[in-house]
């Protein structure tokens, strides 16, 4: 398996696949009211069996080339993770996403992990757009999308139905040049 360094404090981002689903599991578990605040993940993966479930059905993507997910993990501990929720090759579009437990919040951990995937996707796959979906309230998720130089596209109001609640949902989204431009060294 390969690890990619996102800097000198030992984060690294790694392919998150089906075989380390308890390792996830302990992981979502010491962040699952954090995690589900915003974002379904925290409830999708609630045991072993649905765990596995969840990284099965990412690595199905990953093998029909529509989604990808990979673990932030700091000195050895998975911490968090970014994702590719959906890409289509074909149109050149992808939804990045991400989560971290707490002890994990505040590092750049998800700003760092998530320009290697989008440079991944920009660069290797093709991708002209990607997009970032948060919810209004999400502070945490919409300075990262600031910080990766994304333009907020507008607001779905009252578009999510999350713990019996509706919540607006803010779309953010670079294309490809600006990508590109943001990551010329000055």
């Amino acid at each position: 398996m390969y690890a990619i360094s996102l800097g000198d404090d030992g984060a690294e981002l790694r392919p998150l696949e089906p075989w380390q689903a308890e390792e996830f599991l302990t992981h979502m578990d010491r962040g699952r009211e954090f995690i589900g605040r915003y974002i379904p993940l925290a409830d999708a993966a609630s045991d072993l069996e649905s765990a596995r479930a969840f990284l099965q059905g990412y690595a199905d993507k990953a093998a029909a080339d529509a989604g990808r997910i990979y673990g932030i993990w700091m000195d050895g501990k998975l911490v968090g993770g970014v994702l590719f929720r959906t890409m289509d090759i074909n149109q050149g579009t992808a939804e990045a996403g991400c989560w971290l437990e707490p002890s994990a919040v505040g590092k750049g951990l998800v700003t760092r992990a998530c320009r290697v995937i989008i440079d991944w996707a920009v660069e290797e796959r093709g991708i002209h757009r990607v997009e970032w979906i948060a919810a209004a309230g999400n502070e945490g998720s919409i300075a990262v999308a600031r910080r990766l130089g994304m333009t907020k596209d507008g607001v779905l109001r009252e578009s999510y139905l999350r713990r019996g609640e509706w919540q607006d949902r803010e779309i953010w989204s670079v294309l490809a040049p600006e990508w590109r431009a943001t990551r010329k060294p000055s």
